[in-house]
């Protein structure tokens, strides 16, 4: 299982877990149609929307079975 970190790229979370996409959905991310995606950090996207990056990545993990 993958441990979810902001500097992890967007399309890395994507990849490693195809839940994330809600995550990123739930809070106005539409990140898999992001060209930016690919080399965008999970928190520049995060911030790029006025999400708390730490609220993100905390749902990634817990998505992941990583974080209770």
């Amino acid at each position: 299982m993958t441990r979810f970190h902001k500097e992890m790229s967007i399309f890395e979370a994507l990849e490693a877990e195809p839940g994330a996409r809600d995550v990123f959905e739930s809070h106005g991310m539409s990140c898999c149609l992001c060209l930016g995606a690919q080399s965008e950090s999970i928190e520049a996207g995060a911030i790029l929307h006025q999400v708390d990056p730490e609220l993100v990545v905390g749902e990634l993990n817990r998505l992941s079975g990583q974080e209770p």
